[in-house]
């Protein structure tokens, strides 16, 4: 194509340079003429090689447009092949996903048929499990209700001896109680000469006063008849490493050693204030004879006195101290905070 335009090209200039060759032979004869004549020529020349140039510029451009035309048509059938071919290939992933979606069904509905397979046979198992289930309730229920008899049996028999054991200790500390008040009389007339001795004036005051609840608890005792209650224990309390059984009875005679214990502590403290002596709970007779209060019922006296004595130690440090730390007053009666007292002593029901 190239060497198409060139000879277009030259061709013309050739012919203007043999025309402009004559030009100049002419004008040897006739100068001014010939001159014009060649200006003409030359301007044609030039209009023609213009003229040329133009067609040549033209062609050019022609062949450009066509040879960008040729390359923009090749792109664009690469541009559909390359379209073609991911449609083939998004084609055979639509068609791959489809069978894949048609195996993962065909899995599942095989899967649905097991699970319903297992839950049938899990259903006629459970079926099966349940009937067993219910034969042993019948047949737990049948031997729990004959434990059950031969426990009550048992309870019932050991409450009887637990009530004549009950029955014979109490007669036995009622009768210890009455017969050694003389004994507890000769020992508090020992501590009212001791009082003396050391002017504690306040102390020995609170003995006597002491003693006269006793007398008078005395009296009541020896007026009353004993009377039994024919029941088993029914709560338990621990104590120095042993777990000790008693009735309802016996719970609140306990509770009321602990508070009887708090009230005379608290007299004690304060007369052992009052007479400028040194913290001495145990020195007090009231706390050496911890019987104030005991009935001989359900509990043996060495219970008592414990707990007694429990609560007397409490009231005479707030006696002693002048506070309210482990104990209230109430109406003019000293007794123990709940929790103080839940603390001493936790008896539980079983």
């Amino acid at each position: 194509m190239m060497n198409s335009v060139k000879r277009f090209v030259l061709s013309p200039m050739l012919g203007a340079a043999l025309l402009l060759g004559a030009s100049t032979l002419a004008s040897a004869q006739n100068p001014n003429k010939e001159a014009r004549r060649a200006e003409r020529q030359q301007r044609q020349q030039q209009e023609a090689a213009q003229q040329q140039q133009r067609q040549a510029d033209k062609q050019q451009r022609r062949q450009e447009r066509q040879t960008q035309d040729q390359q923009q048509q090749q792109q664009r059938q690469q541009e559909r092949q390359q379209r073609q071919q991911q449609a083939q290939v998004e084609q055979q992933q639509r068609q791959q996903q489809r069978d894949q979606q048609r195996s993962e069904n065909v899995v599942k509905q095989q899967r649905q048929q097991e699970r319903a397979v297992q839950q049938q046979q899990q259903q006629q198992w459970q079926q099966r499990q349940q009937e067993q289930q219910r034969q042993n309730d019948r047949n737990n229920d049948r031997n729990w209700q004959r434990d059950q008899q031969t426990r009550q049996d048992q309870r019932n028999w050991q409450q009887r001896q637990w009530s004549q054991d009950q029955q014979r200790q109490q007669q036995a500390r009622f009768d210890q109680y009455r017969n050694n008040w003389q004994q507890r009389q000769r020992i508090a007339q020992e501590r009212e000469r001791y009082y003396q001795q050391q002017r504690r004036y306040q102390q020995y005051r609170f003995q006597q006063e002491y003693l006269e609840r006793l007398r008078r608890d005395q009296e009541r005792l020896a007026a009353s008849r004993p009377y039994y209650y024919y029941g088993g224990p029914s709560y338990r309390y621990y104590r120095g490493g042993s777990y000790y059984y008693t009735n309802q009875y016996g719970v609140n005679m306990l509770r009321q050693a602990l508070n009887n214990g708090y009230a005379e502590g608290i007299r004690a403290g304060q007369a052992d204030r009052q007479d400028g002596y040194r913290f001495s709970p145990r020195d007090s007779f009231a706390y050496q004879d911890a019987s104030y209060g005991f009935d001989a019922y359900y509990v043996d006296t060495s219970e008592y006195q414990y707990y007694f004595r429990e609560g007397f130690q409490r009231g005479y440090e707030d006696g002693y101290y002048g506070t309210y730390r482990y104990g209230s007053l109430s109406n003019g009666v000293f007794s123990l905070l709940g929790n103080v007292l839940a603390n001493i002593f936790n008896a539980q029901s079983y």
